[in-house]
């Protein structure tokens, strides 16, 4: 009896092309739900990543001689699990875009295996991946370039159907105007034209020819970027309700701290090629171990009128990002950290788990314990970032800035701040401007966050590419 109401209910149920290939994960009762009954139960990863390389070779002359490479990509491992969302998290320029053409085949690995459904899909054949374009999709991130002008909106979404060579029940017009009701748009939109719609339309439009073939992973390279601010949460709520009714698995590369928060359940957080740290939503956002993260968070504007006049810190870091052409030796940081040590311009800082699901490649790692303890601070780190005092603080009680008076005076870095600690400190107002000229002055205003080791102090570069964004 059971058996004959198990065979009825498989009839009833939708078949949707490529439904029958892919096993229906069940819909998510909280963000990263998912994701981890996967992991408790032992399950293996959707898409498992290892030691992934790509390098863009740099030629000269007639005879094309190499004279070098682009190291976009240097070594990247992470695995991604059914049900889950991964952000990708970074500065302009840091590899999140070529990471993502790689693992969905987009461009040609240097070195590394990139495994889906536990098969190497490293170096297959464009006819060999033709097949598994039905699982593996990507949205692009320019709604204006990734349509074709020439084509109509029905032409676009049904293409997928017509390299495939599926047939859908009813035909590939209804199963297209459905989808892009699906995703917010009008049946009749069908006939129409890219340039007819507006930015967010185009990249519903582009959602929705992604999902045509209900894909079992989807990158979506910066989804959201060019869109304006009122669509953004219309377009990530959209991806978000899909995921939950069509049990999606994805990994999301964004500027937007504030929009990876909302969407993901791990994330990972890349600098120039590699991944510095990598931990679930809740400990990255509320005890980052990574030097850089901190840096990132800091930045993150918080937009609450009641914050007004009360201490926001956050750190700028000072210099460029060193060039992927030839990155400097060890931690890749370091140029740039007021943590380093000589161990991190000479030994490069493996990724290590130092707490559950929180892995970070740090020696002087923040909110844990110094890998490398005892190591002298080199004379550059003290001037490599600074404390930025948006708001004017409060008056701190005498007493207690008087020890951070004296031992700013023995020890004044190039900068005004404490030759240990956190990052050097000002007391700049919210234009930049100095509000007291004294040494002593500043660090006694900022003594309750001169050590940024321990404290937890949000951080984030610009809102949206790095640190050292205006």
């Amino acid at each position: 009896m059971t058996d004959q109401k198990k065979k009825a209910e498989k009839k009833k149920a939708p078949q949707t092309p490529g439904a029958s290939e892919a096993p229906k994960v069940p819909q998510q009762a909280s963000k990263g739900s998912a994701a981890a009954s996967a992991k408790d139960t032992g399950a293996e990863p959707l898409l498992r990543v290892t030691d992934l390389v790509k390098h863009f070779p740099i030629t000269k002359g007639l005879l094309k001689r190499k004279v070098g490479a682009v190291q976009a990509v240097d070594g990247l491992s992470f695995d991604v699990y059914p049900g889950e969302t991964l952000g990708v998290v970074g500065e302009s320029g840091c590899g999140k875009s070529t990471m993502g053409r790689l693992i969905t085949r987009l461009l040609e690995p240097t070195g590394g295996k990139v495994e889906f459904e536990g098969r190497d899909i490293t170096h297959l054949s464009t006819g060999q991946m033709r097949p598994m374009r039905r699982d593996v999709q990507m949205i692009f991130q320019d709604p204006y370039g990734s349509l074709n002008p020439r084509h109509t909106i029905g032409g676009i979404v049904g293409t997928p159907f017509r390299l495939q060579g599926v047939e859908p029940e009813g035909g590939v017009k209804k199963e297209v105007q459905g989808l892009l009701e699906l995703v917010g748009l009008s049946p009749e939109h069908y006939n129409r034209y890219p340039h007819e719609f507006s930015g967010g339309q185009r990249q519903r439009i582009g959602i929705a020819r992604a999902l045509a073939l209900r894909p079992k992973l989807v990158v979506a390279d910066e989804p959201v970027s060019a869109l304006d601010v009122s669509i953004q949460a219309q377009v990530v709520n959209l991806l978000d309700d899909l995921q939950s009714e069509l049990g999606l698995t994805y990994v999301i590369i964004a500027h937007d701290l504030s929009v990876i928060r909302h969407v993901s359940d791990r994330i990972a957080v890349m600098y120039l090629g590699k991944i510095v740290e990598l931990a679930d939503r809740k400990s990255l956002y509320e005890s980052p171990m990574h030097p850089y993260t901190k840096a990132l968070l800091s930045a993150v504007p918080v937009p609450d009128p009641r914050r007004k006049g009360t201490r926001s810190d956050r750190i700028r870091l000072e210099g460029d990002v060193p060039s992927p052409i030839s990155p400097p030796a060890g931690c890749r940081f370091h140029t740039r950290c007021w943590k380093a040590t000589e161990i991190c311009g000479v030994q490069e800082p493996p990724l290590l788990q130092l707490r559950t699901g929180h892995q970070v490649a740090c020696h002087h790692p923040e909110n844990a314990p110094d890998q490398v303890p005892g190591e002298e601070r080199l004379p550059q780190a003290r001037e490599a970032a600074e404390l930025v005092s948006v708001a004017k603080p409060e008056p701190a009680d005498q007493s207690a800035a008087k020890p951070a008076e004296d031992a700013a005076a023995e020890k004044p870095s190039a900068k005004g701040g404490p030759a240990k600690g956190g990052p050097a400190k000002d007391s700049s107002a919210k234009d930049g401007s100095a509000e007291d000229g004294s040494v002593e002055g500043a660090a006694a205003e900022n003594t309750a966050v001169e050590d940024t080791s321990a404290g937890d102090t949000a951080v984030e570069p610009e809102a949206e590419a790095g640190p050292d964004a205006k």
